[in-house]
C-alpha cells in the first residue's frame, strides 16, 4: 500500500539504488534487436563543477530524449564524461597549497604539483556527477571518461601530431588574451567584459623637427570651422602605457586634415626628451574619420583591432610587458634598445617578428612598474611637458579573466596554433548542405558568422595541469613533434647525425581542444571500438548558445576532418544541435551573485524533489525563449506529483488491480471509451512533440491530461460506478484504471522519473519502467469522446453559475430539463450519478416547460434550467457584480492609457511592459466574465 504521503527525499533515494543496483542504463539494455541505435555525448562538465541551474536544464533535456528512445526499444547510450578544466583545477589546488600552507606549485616542482592534481581529483573532482545522478541523468556510468585518462590522452596526441605532420598545427607570434595573475593565455570564452568608468585621454603627438602643417576643420556639409597651424597630430587612447610600443599613427586615406602630413615622422610624447621615437603617420582604411580627432595609435603588440592594421601594414610591433603584467625589464638600457627600434624603421618595417620581440622599449624609469602605476606615471610626465590635450570621462567595456577577475592583455606571445580557417570550410558545408542541422534554426546565422570570419585557433597553455604538447626543441630551436620521447630523439639523431639533448615545450593545450574531440574520443578512437562502430554518428547535441563557437564549431571541424566512412567521406559528430533556453530569474534577468538573484538547483531538489525541478525546467523549455524560473512554479509541480500519488493512492484504495490480458477496445462504457481515446492521443502528441524537441509542449500536454482529464473529470466520474452495483460497469472500470495508470507512468517517465518508477514498482511491474515499451495503442471513440465533452460541459457551466452567483459550494440544486431529443435524454440519464456528484445536483426532472426561479443553460436543442431561488440574494449579488465590473473597467482604462504611452513604451524594462499586458488581458477576460454573471441575474430577476 502507498504511503498517505509524499515524500520526495526518501523515493528519489530508494529509486536511484534500485537503478544503480539493477545497472538500468547500461548501454543497449532492453533494447529490440535489429533496433537502430541512438546516442548522445554529454557536454562534459569540469571536474571542479557544481551542479548550476544550466547543468539542470541542458541534463534534464538529453535525460527526456534518452529515456523516450530507451522505452522505444532503440539501442541507446548516453555516454558520460567530465573535463579536466585545465586552468579552474589548477586554481582550486594551488589554493588549497596557500590554505595548508605548503610549499606552492614552483617549490613543489611539476611532477609532484601535477600528482597533487590527481590526489585532489581522486578525493575531491566530480561532485556534479553525484549531483547529476541525483538529478535523474540517465546515462551508462560504468562507460564514464575523463579528458585525461589514458584513451584519450592517447586520441589528444594523435590529433596533434597528424594536424601538425599535415601543416594544420603550427608554431607562432600571435596576439592573444592574456590573463597577467595565471600567467597564461586564455580564450576568448574565459574573458568577460564588464563596463566600467573610465577615461579617454587626448595626446599631442608632436611633427619631427619641428615641421608644421595647415590643420583644416570642416562639418558634415563641408562648412569650415576652424583653421590653424599645428605642429602636432592628435591621437586619443583609454590606455596611456601602451604609447610606449606605438609603431604608427594610422588616418584613413579620404581625411584631408592630415593630407600635408601622410608619410611624415612624429614623435610619441614620453621618453627622454633627447631620444623621442619616431613612427610614421600612415593611410588605413580602419580609423573613423568621424570619430573623435580621427587618428588612431597603432599598437600591435597590446591590441587586437591594432594587430590587424599593423600586419597589413608591415608596422614593427613591440611586447611592453611581462608574463605578469609589469612593464618589461629585461634586455639592454633604453638607449641600446631604441637603437635597434630606430634601425627597423629606417628599413620601412621587419619580417623577423622574434626579433622586434626582444626590443625592450620601455623607459629605464617605468621599467619593473605595474602596467597601472605606469600608466598614471606617463599621463603625468606627459602632462608636465604639455602635450596632455584634455581627459575624457567615460564608460567603456574592459574585458577581465572570468576566474582571475584582472584586466585581460591583449599580448604579442610564442603560441601554438591550429589553422582553424582550413578546417572550417567542411564544417561551414555540413550546416549550409542540411547534413547537421541548428534548433532553432536562426542559430545557424551565428554558427556561419563565427566560421566564415574564423581565426587561427590558439591551442596552448602557459599551465602545467593539462595535455603536455609534444614538442621536443633542439640546440637550433628545431622542432620535433611526435608522440613520445623516444620518437623526438630518434628524429633529431636523424636531423644532426648525432645524439643530442633535447627540450620538452613546457606548455600544455587548451582544455577546448581536447573536448574538440569528444563524440568520437569518447567512443573509443583511435582505437576501432565497437562503441565507436555501433553509436557514431551521435544523434543530437544539446547545449547553451554561448559555447557555439568554442565547442560546437569545433567538435564539427575536427570530426569532419578525422572520422570518415568506408568511402572517405566524413562524418558529422552528430545530425542537430539543440539550443536551449537561458535560465533567467522570475523578472527575466541574468542570474548572477552580485545580484543574488541565483537559483540553486541543489536547493530546489531538496525542497520540491528533482521531479519537480525536471517538469519545470521541461515545460518552460520552448524553443528560442529564454525560462524565467520562478521558485513557486517548482512548487506547483511538486503538487503535480502530490496529484499523481493521490491518484495512484485512489486507485488503490478503490481496489484496482492488473489485468494483464486488459482489451482497450473491449471496453463497453462510455466513459472508459472516452479516457482510452483521449489517452491514444495524448500518447501521439507527446510522441510527436519529443520528436521534434518541443519538451515545452510535450509537458504540457501530459500535464493537462493527467491533472484536468483524469484526475479532474475521470476519477471524479468514475466514483458513481466504483461504488456503485452494476458489478461488470466496476471491474472494468478498476482495469480501465489500472491500464491508464501505467500509460500515464509511461508518459510521465522522461520528464519525472523517480516517482513515476516508484508507482510503477509499486504494482509489482515484472520489468523496469524505464525498460517498459513506449505507449504506441491507438484506441479512438469519437462518438464517446463527443458524448463526455458535451456531460463536462454541462457541468463545468453549472459550476461557474454556483461560482458566479456565490452559491454554497455543498448547497444541493435542482435541474429542470425542457426541449431535449432522446439523444439528450438518454446521456441524462446515463451520467445522471455523475452530474449529481461534481454539480451538487440533487435532483433532475424533464418539464415541457422551463419554471420560474430558475437559470437556463443552453446546451444543443436543450434548455436547461438551474433552480436557484432561495439560494442567492439578488439584489446583493447585482451590487457586487456591479462593483466588479465597475473596478474592471477603471483598471483597463489605466492599463490602456499607460500602454498606449510612447515614453513608458519606450523607457520601462520590457518585463515591466509585458506585466502590464498581461494584466490588462487578465482584467479584460475577468470583465467579460462579470458582465456575463450580471446578465444571467438580470434574466433570472
Amino acid at each position: 500500500m502507498l504511503e498517505k504521503t509524499y515524500d520526495h527525499a526518501v523515493l528519489e533515494a530508494w529509486i536511484d539504488k534500485l537503478w544503480e543496483d539493477k545497472n538500468a542504463f547500461s548501454a543497449g539494455v532492453g533494447a529490440e534487436e535489429g533496433s537502430v541505435p541512438y546516442s548522445i555525448v554529454i557536454p562534459p562538465p569540469n571536474v571542479t563543477g557544481s551542479l548550476h541551474i544550466g547543468h539542470a536544464l541542458n541534463n534534464t533535456l538529453q535525460d527526456i530524449l534518452i529515456r523516450f528512445e530507451r522505452m522505444r526499444g532503440r539501442n541507446v547510450l548516453w555516454q558520460p564524461g567530465m573535463d579536466h578544466a585545465g586552468i579552474a583545477t589548477q586554481m582550486v589546488v594551488e589554493r588549497q597549497l596557500i590554505e595548508q600552507k605548503e610549499p606552492n606549485r614552483q617549490d613543489m616542482g611539476r611532477e609532484k604539483f601535477v600528482q597533487r592534481i590527481w590526489e585532489w581529483k581522486e578525493e575531491s573532482g566530480g561532485t556534479i556527477f553525484k549531483q547529476l545522478k541525483r538529478l535523474g541523468a540517465s546515462c551508462d556510468w560504468s562507460r564514464e571518461r575523463f579528458t585525461m585518462d589514458e584513451g584519450l590522452s592517447k586520441a589528444v596526441l594523435e590529433v596533434f601530431v597528424r594536424l601538425y605532420d599535415e601543416g594544420l598545427i603550427y608554431r607562432g607570434k600571435r596576439l592573444v588574451n592574456w590573463d597577467p595573475q595565471l600567467e597564461t593565455a586564455i580564450s576568448d570564452l574565459e574573458v568577460e567584459n564588464v563596463e566600467v568608468d573610465a577615461h579617454m585621454w587626448h595626446f599631442k603627438y608632436l611633427l619631427s623637427d619641428g615641421e608644421t602643417y595647415e590643420y583644416i576643420e570642416r562639418d558634415k556639409d563641408g562648412m569650415l570651422i576652424s583653421r590653424e597651424m599645428r605642429n602636432y597630430i592628435s591621437v586619443a587612447t583609454t590606455r596611456p602605457e601602451t604609447i610606449l610600443g606605438d609603431g604608427a599613427i594610422a588616418v584613413h586615406p579620404l581625411d584631408d586634415r592630415y593630407a600635408p602630413i601622410i608619410g611624415k615622422l612624429c614623435q610619441i610624447p614620453v621618453g627622454p626628451k633627447d631620444h623621442r621615437r619616431l613612427i610614421p603617420i600612415i593611410t588605413d582604411n580602419y580609423p573613423d574619420r568621424h570619430f573623435g580627432s580621427g587618428a588612431m595609435k597603432i599598437t600591435g603588440a597590446h591590441d587586437f583591432n591594432d594587430y590587424i592594421v599593423a600586419h597589413r601594414n608591415n608596422i614593427p610591433m613591440y611586447r611592453l610587458m611581462d608574463v605578469s603584467g609589469k612593464m618589461r625589464s629585461d634586455g639592454f638600457t633604453y638607449e641600446e634598445e631604441i637603437e635597434k627600434a630606430e634601425n627597423l624603421v629606417k628599413k620601412g618595417g621587419i619580417i623577423d617578428t622574434s626579433y622586434v620581440d626582444s626590443i625592450n622599449l620601455v623607459p629605464d624609469i617605468y621599467r619593473g612598474l605595474n602596467r597601472f602605476a605606469a600608466r598614471e606615471q606617463i599621463v603625468s610626465d606627459i602632462d608636465a611637458e604639455g602635450l596632455l590635450i584634455m581627459r575624457e570621462d567615460k564608460k567603456m567595456m574592459q574585458p577581465l579573466g572570468d576566474r582571475s577577475k584582472v584586466v585581460i592583455e591583449p599580448m604579442l606571445t610564442d603560441q601554438w596554433f591550429v589553422d582553424a580557417p582550413t578546417l572550417a570550410q567542411p564544417a561551414i558545408d555540413s550546416v549550409k548542405e542540411g547534413r547537421t542541422r541548428f534548433l532553432p534554426k536562426n542559430w545557424e546565422q551565428t554558427y556561419f558568422d563565427w566560421m566564415e570570419n574564423i581565426q587561427p585557433w590558439c591551442i596552448s597553455r602557459q599551465l602545467w595541469w593539462g595535455h603536455r604538447i609534444p614538442a621536443w626543441y633542439g640546440p637550433d630551436g628545431t622542432i620535433f613533434v611526435t608522440k613520445t620521447e623516444g620518437e623526438a630523439l630518434e628524429k633529431a639523431r636523424r636531423s644532426y647525425g648525432k645524439d643530442v639533448d633535447l627540450k620538452r615545450d613546457e606548455n600544455v593545450l587548451d582544455t577546448w581542444f581536447s573536448s574538440a574531440l569528444w563524440p568520437f574520443t569518447a567512443l573509443g578512437w583511435p582505437d576501432k571500438t565497437k562503441e565507436l562502430t555501433t553509436y557514431y554518428q551521435t544523434d543530437v547535441l544539446i547545449t547553451a548558445f554561448d559555447i557555439i563557437f568554442f565547442w560546437v564549431a569545433r567538435m564539427m571541424m575536427m570530426a569532419l576532418y578525422f572520422m570518415k566512412d568506408d568511402k572517405g567521406h566524413s562524418i558529422e559528430p552528430f545530425h542537430t544541435v539543440y539550443i536551449h533556453a537561458l535560465v533567467r530569474d522570475k523578472n527575466g534577468k541574468k542570474m548572477s551573485k552580485s545580484k543574488g538573484n541565483v537559483i540553486d538547483p541543489l536547493v530546489l531538489m531538496d525542497e520540491y524533489g528533482a521531479d519537480a525541478l525536471r517538469f519545470t525546467l521541461a515545460i518552460m523549455a520552448a524553443k528560442g525563449r529564454d525560462i524565467k524560473l520562478d521558485t513557486a512554479r517548482v512548487s506547483g509541480y511538486r503538487n503535480f506529483c502530490t496529484k499523481l500519488w493521490n491518484a495512484a493512492r485512489f486507485a488503490e484504495i478503490n481496489g484496482v488491480k492488473q489485468n494483464i490480458n486488459f482489451q482497450p477496445n473491449d471496453c463497453k462504457q462510455t466513459i472508459n471509451r472516452w479516457i482510452l481515446t483521449e489517452l491514444s492521443t495524448l500518447s501521439e502528441k507527446v510522441t510527436n512533440t519529443i520528436e521534434n524537441y518541443r519538451f515545452n509542449d510535450a509537458s504540457s500536454n501530459a500535464y493537462r491530461f493527467v491533472w484536468n482529464t483524469f484526475c479532474d473529470w475521470y476519477l471524479e466520474m468514475l466514483k458513481p460506478i466504483l461504488n456503485g452495483r452494476d458489478q461488470g460497469a466496476k471491474e472494468e472500470s478498476q482495469e480501465t484504471l489500472s491500464y491508464v495508470l501505467d500509460k500515464i507512468y509511461k508518459i510521465l517517465h522522461p520528464f519525472m522519473p523517480f516517482i513515476t518508477e516508484a508507482l510503477w514498482s509499486q504494482k509489482q511491474n515484472p520489468t523496469l519502467l524505464c525498460h517498459s515499451k513506449w505507449p504506441s495503442e491507438s484506441i479512438k471513440d469519437d462518438s464517446a469522446v463527443e458524448e463526455m465533452n458535451w456531460v463536462i460541459d454541462l457541468i463545468s457551466q453549472i459550476r461557474a453559475i454556483r461560482s458566479e452567483m456565490k452559491i454554497k459550494a455543498n448547497l444541493p440544486l435542482q435541474l429542470v430539463i425542457t426541449r431535449a431529443y432522446e439523444k439528450t435524454k438518454r446521456r441524462l440519464k446515463a451520467h445522471e450519478s455523475a452530474i449529481k456528484c461534481l454539480a451538487k445536483i440533487e435532483n433532475m426532472k424533464f418539464e415541457d416547460f422551463s419554471p420560474q426561479g430558475g437559470v437556463q443553460i443552453i446546451i444543443g436543442e436543450a434548455t436547461i434550467c438551474l433552480i436557484v431561488e432561495g439560494a442567492v440574494d439578488l439584489s446583493k449579488e447585482m451590487v457586487r457584480i456591479h462593483k466588479e465590473i465597475c473596478f474592471f473597467d477603471q483598471a483597463i482604462r489605466c492599463l490602456s492609457s499607460k500602454l498606449e504611452d510612447n515614453q513608458f513604451i519606450k523607457y520601462a524594462p520590457a518585463v515591466v511592459i509585458q506585466e502590464n499586458r498581461d494584466r490588462l488581458t487578465e482584467f479584460k477576460k475577468k470583465l467579460d466574465k462579470s458582465k456575463e454573471a450580471l446578465v444571467r441575474l438580470r434574466n433570472f430577476s
